[in-house]
């Protein structure tokens, strides 16, 4: 076959060879040759194509042997993930019908799983009232413990009813009760299996008063030593008072608050740690103080329709460079001249229209015979009589008196200080800020300061006392009410008493203040061995007080029912000691204490101390309901005095027995009645 192409090529050059020497005689011959060369390319095309044709049959042969393998893998594959997928299925299934029945035998369950406590306090097995129950009753007990607060080696009591501390028990109760309980079918599960395999403990939310716990602690501060003072100034007629402070110790009270609240949310009974930082005392600020005393004067009015008072307003002013010039002297007080501009009409000055209606009045007793503490009584009961007090302003006791001196008329007079009964400068006032403290109670005044004594005060019963130190502590209330009030006061034939006057309000309360004592502490005789007396002579120097704690209340009540029922404070008063001076020949001082034995029956304490009396005068036409309590409480006032003066009487009558065990050759020795004198010192603040 080669053969023949090549000699069908050379006769094919040839041909050409002969067309091109004859091209013009043999067109015939060139024409024939192209048929030729054109049967020759179609020739060489097919056999292309059936080369081509061969190779693509076998290329679809083996395209097609794997395909039909392939088949045969996939038919086997879709068995197999049949299968599988039917497994799952069942799988799935079987999980879903577990869990509803799981979730199903649950749900128709009344009581919380196992594995469940509120607040340390396991509430598995029981019911939502049931777990309510029990929960209340250990909070119940963590509430009536105190909280110890240490501070500095000293300690402090705080308790949570002084912050109104409440439990949230039913929103935990809840949240415990709806474990396993809430979400799908598979949460729920997960919360159910969750509980078999670990301990499931909800806290309780608490709420607190915040303002009421910063106040306790600022009390608290009030009473360390060497706490740290602020400048003061108060204005004593026309004299303003600058008083520098002292550098001193302070609560950090942020953080105080942080470790007392945490102690209530832990349910820690320890002792709580409260810091204290030094603090420098700052600058004073002159030119503050007078932005604050500069005033000018008003004149004092009022208005029927509506009602309405305008007080009048003194006139102030100071020469501030001259002051400026003044601080410049390192001085603790700094005294500078007023110019004091008097309006024409004072609010008092206004009349009796403007404040028609008695809202309150308190009284307590003195001994007018202890001239010295009446005349404070008298000086402080003065300066309180016809102060008005407009509405949302705040009255301070420290303010109104000023500063006590001498010049003020003040004398020394019976305190109480450093665990003594001790005489000191205008010694009694406190009775009249613990009048005053009861009449605000009545007339449902704001109280916004105030301090129990460190003992009993023997004019008030525990809680109804509002001790005042210039500077530090001070008696502070705000006139809450729709319109403003005037105190008038008197003083006189033993009996201070106290009125407020104002305007009545669409709803007037009915007003009882309430002292619950819960238990008293008995004082202990302290026997002094004096030389200056003769050898079985005893003095008593100091009578002494039981201490206690107790709660007082407000109760609100409007037309016969009681409607709301405050805490108004929650007190602790330590006792103090009797102090017997006895007779010695021996010249080495001795000191020896004994309890003194104190009987007083649980349901009804002995009280030493007087209640208030408030005398309705002769001309007053028609009792009120504030005159009827009045001649109440002067009753049971009157029954009261009368069991404490017999019981100080025998207090100071009593013989004292001093004995001494007698040896065998001796007969016993009869104790002496000691020689009681006037010396002796009341507990009177």
């Amino acid at each position: 076959m080669k053969v023949k192409d090549e000699k069908v090529e050379a006769e094919v050059l040839e041909s050409n060879n002969n067309v091109t020497l004859y091209d013009d005689d043999n067109e015939e011959i060139v024409a024939q040759k192209e048929v030729k060369k054109g049967k020759h390319a179609e020739q060489q095309e097919t056999k292309e194509n059936v080369a081509f044709e061969k190779k693509d049959n076998k290329e679809t042969k083996k395209y097609n042997n794997y395909e039909v393998k392939q088949n045969k893998a996939n038919k086997k594959s879709g068995k197999s993930i049949i299968i599988v997928s039917v497994l799952l299925i069942l799988i799935v299934l079987l999980i879903l019908a577990f869990c509803t029945v799981f979730a199903l035998i649950n749900a128709s369950n009344p009581k919380i799983l196992s594995g469940v406590s509120v607040r340390n306090t396991k509430v598995e097995g029981l019911t939502k009232n049931e777990a309510i129950e029990l929960v209340r009753q250990a909070v119940d007990e963590e509430q009536q413990q105190e909280i110890t607060l240490k501070i500095n080696g000293d300690n402090y009591i705080l308790s949570q009813e002084q912050i109104q501390a409440e439990y949230n028990i039913e929103k935990a109760v809840d949240e415990a009760y709806n474990i396993g309980r809430e979400g799908n079918l598979i949460q729920k599960n997960f919360g159910i299996l969750k509980t078999m395999f670990e301990e499931n403990n909800i806290d309780i939310d608490i709420t607190y008063n915040e303002d009421l716990l910063e106040q306790a602690l600022k009390e608290i501060e009030a009473k360390l030593p060497n706490v740290m003072t602020d400048n003061t100034y108060d204005i004593a007629e026309n004299e303003l008072i600058i008083t520098r402070g002292t550098d001193g110790i302070n609560i950090d009270i942020e953080a105080a608050k942080e470790a007392i609240i945490n102690s209530i949310k832990t349910g820690n009974t320890d002792d709580v740690e409260i810091k204290t930082v030094f603090k420098e005392c700052p600058e004073i600020d002159i030119d503050k103080i007078y932005s604050e005393v500069k005033t000018e004067p008003q004149n004092a009015s009022y208005k029927k329709d509506p009602f309405e008072i305008i007080p009048h307003k003194t006139g102030t002013d100071f020469d501030l460079e001259a002051a400026k010039e003044m601080l410049q002297e390192d001085k603790e007080e700094y005294v500078i001249q007023l110019n004091i501009i008097e309006p024409e009409i004072h609010t008092n000055e206004i009349g009796d229209e403007a404040f028609p209606d008695q809202l309150s009045s308190f009284s307590t007793k003195y001994d007018e015979s202890n001239r010295s503490r009446s005349k404070n009584l008298k000086i402080a009961m003065s300066k309180l009589n016809g102060v008005v007090v407009m509405p949302g302003e705040v009255f301070s006791y420290n303010k109104t008196l000023g500063k006590r001196t001498v010049e003020e008329g003040y004398e020394n007079a019976n305190g109480f200080s450093g665990g003594r009964v001790v005489p000191m400068l205008a010694g009694g006032i406190c009775q009249i800020s613990s009048t005053l403290y009861d009449a605000a109670l009545y007339a449902n005044l704001n109280i916004v300061e105030r301090h129990n004594h460190m003992f009993q005060a023997t004019y008030v019963e525990p809680g109804k006392d509002a001790t005042v130190v210039y500077g530090s502590l001070d008696f502070k209330f705000e006139n809450t009410r729709k319109y403003p009030i005037m105190l008038k006061t008197t003083c006189g034939n033993g009996v201070a008493e106290i009125k407020i006057f104002g305007n009545k309000e669409e709803v007037e309360y009915d007003i009882d203040i309430v002292s619950e004592v819960h238990n008293y502490v008995p004082y202990k005789v302290v026997y002094e061995n004096d030389t200056s007396l003769a050898p079985g002579v005893e003095r008593v120097s100091q009578y002494g007080l039981q201490g206690c704690k107790s709660t007082t209340y407000r109760i609100r009540r409007l037309n016969g029912e009681e409607v709301s029922r405050e805490v108004v404070s929650t007190d602790t008063y330590s006792a103090l000691n009797k102090i017997i001076r006895k007779g010695v020949t021996s010249t080495r001082a001795t000191t020896s204490v004994e309890p003194e034995e104190v009987s007083t029956p649980a349901e009804t304490p002995e009280k030493t101390q007087n209640t208030e009396t408030v005398e309705t005068p002769a001309e007053t036409p028609a009792k009120t309901s504030e005159d009827k309590k009045s001649n109440e409480q002067e009753k049971t006032t009157a029954e009261k005095v009368e069991k404490v003066e017999e019981k100080v009487t025998e207090t100071v009558e009593k013989p004292v027995e001093t004995i001494k065990k007698p040896t065998p050759d001796e007969k016993p020795v009869q104790p002496k009645t000691p020689e009681v004198t006037e010396d002796a010192k009341k507990p009177e603040a």
